[in-house]
């Protein structure tokens, strides 16, 4: 399984502060960010799974509205986030 619950503790802890803190922005848009690279990987082999690529297109949008909430509150944290990241807009 790529994503265990030390994976998940890892990704808090560094976004969110503290592996307990999974509410926070930023760690949730780091988690869905590890969630999209793996179901990227996974339609480059099997690119006739369509619901995995519906789930990727949910996932995607999920993770925008949770940017576009940060650019309202907080433009630095947003910038530095997605410079760390690797999110290109």
């Amino acid at each position: 399984m790529y994503l265990t619950k030390e994976v998940k503790a890892d990704i808090f802890k560094k976004y969110g502060g503290k592996a307990e803190n999974t509410g926070s922005t930023e760690g949730q848009i780091a988690l869905f960010t590890h969630r999209i690279n793996h179901l990227t990987g996974h339609l480059k082999k099997n690119h006739k799974d369509y619901n995995t690529e519906r789930s990727l297109v949910k996932l995607v949008g999920k993770r925008r509205s949770l940017l576009d909430y940060m650019i309202k509150n907080d433009i630095v944290k947003y910038r530095e986030l997605i410079k760390e990241l690797g999110i290109r807009k």
